[in-house]
């Protein structure tokens, strides 16, 4: 089992992880290792914003769009006017 020190916490934070624990019937301790392991048990989110919103809105289902064969090879654009 390790052992972390924490240096720095100031008093506020400190009352307020005092009073967190009290409420959840906890030592300050204990609730620091609840606080740390829920921290890193977090579920990750996916990769790139393309594959969250895919996520968020998979369970509505989806349209099968039809593309258009292309025809003409791609050209540069034009900004002449």
């Amino acid at each position: 089992m390790a052992t972390l020190t924490i240096r720095g916490l100031d008093d506020n934070t400190r009352a307020q992880l005092r009073v967190r624990a009290a409420r959840n019937g906890r030592s300050m301790e204990e609730e620091v290792r609840v606080i740390l392991r829920a921290s890193v048990s977090e579920r990750q989110l996916p990769d790139g914003l393309g594959t969250r919103i895919h996520a968020r809105f998979a369970a509505l289902g989806g349209v099968e769009l039809e593309l258009p064969t292309r025809e003409d090879k791609p050209r540069a654009a034009v900004f002449d006017q």
